[in-house]
């Protein structure tokens, strides 16, 4: 089958996720709320929009129910 040969297929190689290398996002500033920690109950902010049913952790807190 002659004329029907692509060539070899390009690899963007790495973990790129198999978009382009250098191509990026810019969400921007991302948007904190404030919310109190659940256990030792400081303050904190979080990237999400906290909901009463789930708990909140501040940094120091999640690390400790992370490595659990």
């Amino acid at each position: 089958m002659e004329g029907f040969n692509r060539g070899p297929r390009r690899s963007f190689g790495g973990n790129t996720g198999g978009r382009r290398p250098g191509f990026k996002r810019d969400f921007g500033p991302r948007e904190m709320h404030k919310a109190v920690c659940s256990d030792c109950k400081k303050e904190c902010e979080v990237p999400f929009k906290p909901r009463e049913d789930r708990p909140v952790y501040c940094k120091d807190c999640y690390a400790k129910h992370r490595d659990q």
